[in-house]
């Protein structure tokens, strides 16, 4: 279908499966790359690369970096550089109804940039993190012009369905791809594949995944709109620009809508701290307050919730049927609270391991769920012809604090010396951000959007 086709159907069940191989595509670059191997590994090589100098630093165009964080450093200039840029790439998006066009672009370098970690090797043990840094920012890119399109494909009955569905092929395809990972990671020796090798073949099968699948979307996701040309003298940027602003002064007119924006500012901080912090509590020898589990058993527990979880993203679109989205909103940010609290005060004796596993189970039930229901929702309450720009706020609002929760959470354990008050001062993202959702007025938000339209 070229971009100049009339307007395409909504809830074409072909169109929606791309759309969806989308999640399934992109996430192996979040948990093969960024939740697993990438880390440790660009440690392990600035760790490597400190040893030739006296300080114990990696040093970077002459710049000192502790090897252990190098990587975090990494993840917040590319988060920093998605602040900055994603908003502005959502209004040229909007505006040029380039919409595919772009994610297609964001998506191949994302893809390539991942590929080319290959070549992450000790005597440019800095590329790795150049590449992630690129991959991210691209990673965030097409995320964004990927989640505008649910309201195009989904008609505002089907948005909580479809969202949740498009989560949970995300968490099989990942989860699929890590087994497969972490299978010859564990074998490599017994194949006669040094581990450094294994890793890097690990990490480019991601982009190698993330690259193959798209063709999927992009053989069966519809543009629609016609491309639209730039006036005589104009630019992308600076039109974007424009565009961006009058964004900016026209959202005073949705105040739902921002106060919504808001409680997920707060809510999905603390999803995302307790998803990147979990191993780290659960690892941690039982003097600092952690669970003190072996790596084989964490991997398997890892595994667990990523094939749970996408059974959790689909009971939580038909639960948001049932009793609507700001309700299944509400259930899954008190069962995430429950997880914060019995992560502090359980998990201490023999039967350990086994309570950490039904947490687990419980996590992999909200993590996908609560996610999905947000986006769709969000959905709703945005106007039509500017989902980009809008969901680039979204994304910026999903990752632009993503390290405030991590932040707390390395204060409160250096400050206590354990790791189980720093658990639970999360607990802080989901009471206010619940305390804000439960002060949204969904009906208004939605009824402020369709005045806007037709004024």
């Amino acid at each position: 279908m070229s971009d100049q086709s009339a307007r395409p159907m909504v809830n074409d069940k072909r169109e929606i499966f791309g759309w969806a191989m989308y999640d399934w595509a992109n996430s192996a670059f979040s948990a093969t790359v960024g939740t697993v191997f990438l880390g440790p590994y660009l440690a392990s090589l600035a760790a490597n690369a400190a040893k030739a100098s006296q300080d114990g630093m990696a040093h970077l165009l002459g710049i000192p970096i502790a090897p252990d964080s190098f990587f975090p450093y990494c993840i917040s200039i590319s988060v920093g550089m998605q602040v900055l840029f994603l908003p502005i790439l959502g209004a040229i998006a909007d505006y040029s109804h380039r919409r595919k066009q772009m994610m297609q672009l964001f998506a191949t370098i994302g893809a390539i940039a991942t590929i080319l970690m290959f070549f992450t090797t000790a005597p440019v043990w800095w590329l790795g993190g150049l590449l992630f840094v690129v991959a991210n920012l691209a990673f965030g890119a097409a995320m964004v012009f990927y989640n505008s399109y649910l309201p195009d494909i989904a008609s505002e009955d089907q948005r909580d369905r479809v969202s949740s569905y498009g989560w949970a092929m995300g968490y099989l395809g990942d989860g699929l791809l890590l087994i497969l990972n972490l299978a010859f990671y564990l074998m490599s020796d017994k194949l006669g594949v040094p581990k450094d090798l294994a890793v890097r073949i690990n990490l480019a099968s991601a982009g190698i995944w993330w690259l193959s699948f798209s063709f999927i979307t992009w053989a069966r996701l519809q543009a629609r709109h016609a491309v639209k040309h730039l006036p005589k003298g104009e630019t992308y940027t600076r039109v974007g620009f424009k565009q961006l602003w009058s964004t900016v002064k026209e959202m005073k007119n949705f105040p739902e809508t921002l106060k919504y924006l808001l409680a997920y500012f707060l809510y999905n901080d603390g999803i995302q701290t307790v998803i990147a912090v979990s191993s780290t509590f659960a690892a941690a020898p039982l003097i600092r307050g952690g669970v003190g589990m072996d790596q084989s058993t964490l991997i398997i527990v890892i595994l667990m919730i990523q094939f749970m979880a996408f059974f959790g993203a689909l009971l939580w679109g038909k639960l948001a049927n049932w009793v609507g989205s700001k309700r299944s909103i509400i259930v899954s940010l008190v069962i995430w609270a429950g997880v914060v609290i019995y992560a502090y005060f359980g998990l201490k004796g023999e039967s350990r391991v086994l309570e950490f596993f039904i947490l687990g189970a419980f996590i992999a039930l909200v993590m996908g769920g609560s996610q999905a229901i947000s986006r769709s929702l969000y959905a709703q309450i945005i106007p039509s012809g500017k989902q980009a720009e809008y969901y680039s706020f979204y994304e910026v609002s999903e990752r632009g604090t993503s390290w405030i929760g991590p932040l707390l959470f390395g204060l409160v354990n250096q400050i206590f010396g354990s790791l189980r008050p720093a658990i639970l001062s999360l607990i802080f993202f989901f009471v206010v951000g619940l305390a804000v959702l439960l002060f949204v007025n969904v009906k208004k938000a939605m009824a402020d959007v369709k005045s806007f339209e037709n004024s």
